[in-house]
């Protein structure tokens, strides 16, 4: 049966606007800070203290890539991912999508961002209706963009078994009915049923049992080839971000501290947090286990973060430089890029273990 919505990886996409080579999404110094209710004053009783979870994020997300973003918890991954699809709105930066700035007199809407941007939450149950079997579930969708009944239902089905479900027998189950893994792949139905050209995967397989979670994981890379699709996933978990992504951006207290590809991040890391985060991966190895660990200590508080580098409080490089000048993430071109935001990265930047001016 031919699908009525879905556009296929063979199919040119009549919404790409700028070809392979424009991005999909450019992010330009994103903010986000909650106000502290009840919260201290700040200096001279001007205004109240707020949490800064995003503050000046930037990136550049390209077409068909698989962009991971990893880091603590607080560190503001699942705010970004909100702030992508305007469930909440920035406090200042912009979104680009696919060339038209998001929100703007004359840019694209945000009810037109979302029907080409959707997203799957971490927890699978919370996010299905539970008095609404699930072929409905994925019916919705299409049915409120206009598709008759009976175009939403075939759109349903023929979802459900791309994703691995025989729709006779788990279409008129009810959520409760479903195991994790199940509902999961209801979930990721759902926003494949609207034909989106990138998914936003918010911790999306963490709750699974690991056996589940790499049949998932692998359903996503089919999913994704055969749909054309590009995807923002975000996890705790180092290793299924090695295996899912392409490019790999690390938060830090509301910044972003490193991008690059995935190879060159798990290989050659250049940020000292990266570093830690990555010798913080149990080893397979009882020969090679790990005796001490490599970052200590909590991250500081997002209300009164550290001046200068936010991480110079927990970093075993960190110089007087560290705490006078807030280091810039280096300027990305291509796909290929690997950038750092730390003086040791900076030729000339007055840390004894930079570069010197011109030298790099």
């Amino acid at each position: 049966m031919d699908h009525p919505t879905l556009t296929h990886a063979d199919d040119a996409d009549p919404r790409d606007r700028g070809g392979t080579a424009q991005p999909l999404l450019i992010a330009r110094d994103l903010r986000k800070h909650f106000q502290v209710k009840g919260g201290p004053a700040t200096l001279f009783g001007a205004g109240r203290a707020a949490v800064r979870a995003v503050d000046g994020v930037s990136f550049t997300l390209f077409k068909g890539e698989t962009l991971g973003i990893v880091g603590e918890s607080g560190c503001g991954k699942s705010t970004l991912a909100r702030l992508l699809l305007h469930l909440i709105v920035p406090d200042a930066g912009e979104l680009i999508f696919d060339g038209d700035t998001v929100a703007a007199p004359d840019g694209i809407t945000v009810r037109a961002l979302r029907q080409q941007v959707q997203m799957v939450f971490q927890d699978s149950y919370s996010s299905l209706n539970p008095r609404m079997p699930v072929q409905d579930s994925v019916a919705f969708g299409p049915y409120v963009q206009g598709r008759s009944q009976a175009e939403a239902r075939d759109i349903a089905r023929d979802i459900l078994v791309k994703v691995g479900l025989n729709p006779a027998l788990f279409g008129p189950r009810y959520p409760h009915e479903l195991s994790g893994g199940q509902k999961q792949r209801v979930n990721i139905a759902r926003a494949l049923a609207i034909n989106p050209r990138m998914v936003i995967l918010d911790e999306a397989v963490s709750a699974l049992d690991k056996s589940i979670e790499a049949q998932v994981l692998n359903l996503l890379r089919q999913l994704k080839r055969s749909f054309n699709l590009t995807y923002v996933f975000i996890s705790h978990d180092l290793n299924v971000v090695q295996y899912i992504s392409d490019r790999v951006l690390v938060m830090y207290l509301g910044h972003v501290v490193e991008l690059g590809p995935v190879d060159a991040i798990f290989d050659r890391p250049l940020h000292p947090y990266t570093t830690a985060l990555l010798g913080s991966r149990p080893s397979m190895d009882p020969a090679h286990r790990i005796d001490e660990p490599p970052l200590t200590g909590d991250p500081p508080s997002p209300i009164n973060p550290p001046s200068g580098c936010r991480f110079r409080t927990r970093c075993l490089h960190a110089e007087p430089i560290c705490a006078a000048t807030v280091p810039v993430l280096g300027a990305w071109l291509d796909r290929e890029s690997h950038v750092a935001a730390c003086h040791i990265q900076t030729p000339g930047s007055g840390h004894s273990q930079a570069a010197a001016q011109g030298s790099a």
